[in-house]
């Protein structure tokens, strides 16, 4: 997930973190970045489901309109 990012490195950045916000602020900015990394996804799946109901319905239409 982290690409090539090892355990020593994201501890030096939890602690960088940790120095620039401080032990308040963290759990605050880790919520708020959950919550924004939840909704990106949410959207991003409405996005990718949408075309895909579009040309579903558009077919159903095109099958209907040949029958008759």
């Amino acid at each position: 997930m982290f690409g090539r990012l090892g355990t020593t490195e994201l501890i030096l950045i939890l602690i960088i973190a940790l120095v620039i916000f401080g032990p308040s602020k963290l759990p605050e900015l880790g919520k708020a970045l959950g919550k924004s990394l939840k909704e990106f996804k949410d959207h991003a799946d409405k996005i990718t489901e949408n075309p895909e109901k579009e040309t579903i319905e558009k077919s159903e239409t095109l099958d209907k309109k040949e029958e008759e």
